[in-house]
């Protein structure tokens, strides 16, 4: 059975445009193209797309496929090592999540995290992987990005612990309806900053601003309003309040 470029791109979820691109690159061509110019692709070009994308799930790079599926043609072969490598990647993920939901829930309860569990799944090579499609933002809008070939895990670990009991506590009071000028909500901010103030140079003004570009930018303002609606627009108002009355 033969499927035009169309209903490849509706069977896999993947677009025309994408399609088109693979043929560009040379990593995914038609079977036939008819007189009337339409692309025709057979089971056999699904079998490759959905090699392609297995890859992809894998964050491997155009020209990293086409070298693994060249250096790969028996396609049970090819299977056997995306499974191996997807399976890796999701022991990675659940043990990160894991570890992200223990934090979470010992940061609501108020009770400290043992560091025996405050590290699981949380190394060098897990960071750089969850920093990745931050940097890759940084990269595209501003020019630069963060350094991972110098990441500190315990120094990671424990920011990330101190922001997740900052982010819920601050989520908990704009859906309880607590006032962005409540003490409890600037002592939060206070002890947030100084927090910061271990590992970079910090004030009320500069977490002000940060706030500002947090709520401006719209990967980190997805990433706040992910965790709740409205998240991004309350900090960025308590650290106004915050950086008012310290400059008061």
């Amino acid at each position: 059975m033969a499927y035009t470029v169309q209903e490849v791109a509706n069977l896999s979820g993947t677009t025309v445009k994408t399609l088109y691109h693979y043929q560009k690159v040379g990593l995914l061509f038609p079977n036939s193209v008819g007189e009337n110019g339409y692309r025709y692709y057979t089971e056999n070009e699904l079998e490759r797309l959905q090699q392609i994308m297995f890859y992809r799930e894998l964050d491997f790079s155009l020209e990293q496929i086409k070298s693994a599926m060249e250096s790969e043609p028996n396609r049970l072969d090819c299977l056997d090592a995306q499974k191996a490598l997807l399976s890796a990647r999701k022991e990675r993920l659940t043990a990160i999540l894991n570890t992200l939901d223990e934090t979470i829930s010992h940061a609501r309860k108020g009770v400290p995290m043992s560091t025996d569990e405050m590290f699981i799944g949380l190394n060098k090579e897990a960071w750089g992987a969850a920093l990745e499609p931050q940097n890759e933002h940084l990269q595209k809008e501003y020019g630069f990005s963060i350094d991972t070939s110098t990441i500190d895990v315990n120094t990671m670990n424990e920011s990330a612990q101190e922001a997740a009991e900052f982010m819920s506590f601050m989520a908990k009071s704009l859906a309880d309806k607590v006032s962005a000028s409540d003490e409890k909500v600037l002592s939060a901010i206070k002890k947030h900053i100084e927090f910061l103030k271990k590992n970079m140079e910090i004030d009320a003004k500069g977490f002000a601003a940060q706030s500002h570009f947090f709520l401006t930018d719209d990967f980190h303002r997805g990433m706040l309003e992910n965790q709740q609606v409205g998240l991004s627009y309350y900090i960025c108002i308590a650290a106004d309040n915050y950086a008012a009355k310290e400059n008061s």
